[in-house]
């Protein structure tokens, strides 16, 4: 199987190329096509001991491999992704590109990979703040029906990329130097992740409205998002409020959060063990912790989650949806 990386020079590039190596994705027999823009082709990466030649995407494609996952932003995805599913390979997309196209799926692939047929050419990636919190609400919703969801998250800079976590570690050096944001992020925390909208929500807010939506399949749940930047390199975490239709009992949803793949409940107080990106960074799981009633209304409960951004946010989740895709002879 030939299998292509899109963005591979990136930050989430190399977070998949470690992941990749990790779960042994890539066989002895395998092709390994490193692809990235213009600008890298040529440049020599290591991969489990082997040197390979970045390449660009127009030779990518003329190599027509069975897989390509792609990180490389929206505008690359939009104009490649299509070229890479004519000569019949399928993409997972890392970017927002294809999330709210009505003929493309978005997929969790705990919660709906069993919507993948042959013919899904162009698979979405969520955004890294909705991954970890619908994993988690997945089966909470099956079970007690949810209403609503107010989420406030506590965003990594990785989220925002290379030039962010440079322009934390110059502040920290106290160093002069280009800003990913407009403000300082050291000892700081900016209400703003990406750009505004006219509805005075910024994109990440409305990723996470819509997308919580569309994963689950239901848009009678209502969500609405406030989202900031923190100067921590680990992972994001939200604190999650959510209304049920029906009643809940506390230690029944510890128990199906326990029996879900790919969470691990952290929910100890007398120990102070609860989820927190110092423990989850480098890590696949979303942890959550903080179970509570919310006292103040009924059918409603508190959560707190934490997942690593790059890793489950992003590379591990795309490469799920690719061993699925094998596992299930899709491709």
């Amino acid at each position: 199987m030939k299998i292509a990386v899109v963005g591979a020079t990136g930050m989430v590039g190399e977070v998949m190329l470690q992941v990749l190596a990790e779960r042994n994705f890539v066989k002895a027999n395998d092709e390994l096509i490193l692809v990235a823009s213009e600008r890298s082709v040529g440049k020599e990466m290591e991969f489990q001991g082997k040197t390979y030649k970045v390449v660009g995407l127009a030779t990518a494609v003329e190599m027509k491999p069975e897989i390509a996952l792609f990180s490389a932003g929206g505008g690359t995805s939009l104009e490649w992704a299509p070229k890479f599913a004519e000569v019949g390979t399928t993409v997972v997309d890392n970017s927002s590109a294809w999330r709210m196209d009505p003929t493309k799926k978005l997929i969790v692939p705990e919660i709906n990979a069993d919507q993948l047929t042959k013919e899904d050419k162009i698979i979405a990636n969520p955004n890294c703040s909705t991954i970890q919190m619908v994993l988690a609400l997945a089966p909470l919703h099956k079970k007690y029906n949810i209403k609503r969801v107010i989420v406030s998250t506590y965003q990594s800079i990785t989220g925002t990329g290379v030039k962010a976590v440079k322009q934390l570690e110059n502040e920290y050096a106290g160093i002069d130097g280009e800003m990913a944001y407009k403000y300082q992020i050291h000892r700081n925390a900016i209400p703003q992740c990406d750009v505004f909208e006219d509805n005075g929500y910024t994109k990440e807010e409305m990723k996470l409205v819509k997308e919580t939506k569309k994963i689950l399949s239901d848009d009678s749940v209502k969500v609405t998002a406030t989202a900031v930047r923190v100067p921590i390199v680990g992972g994001h975490s939200e604190a999650v409020n959510v209304e049920f239709s029906n009643d809940f009992d506390i230690n029944e949803v510890r128990s199906i959060l326990e029996n879900t793949d790919g969470v691990v409940v952290q929910d100890n107080l007398q120990e102070f063990e609860y989820p927190m990106p110092l423990f989850a960074q480098g890590k696949n799981e979303v942890f959550v912790g903080r179970l509570r009633r919310d006292e103040s209304q009924a059918n409603t409960l508190n959560m707190w989650i934490v997942a690593d951004n790059l890793r489950k946010g992003a590379a591990t989740n795309t490469i799920q949806i690719a061993e699925y895709l094998v596992a299930n002879n899709l491709v």
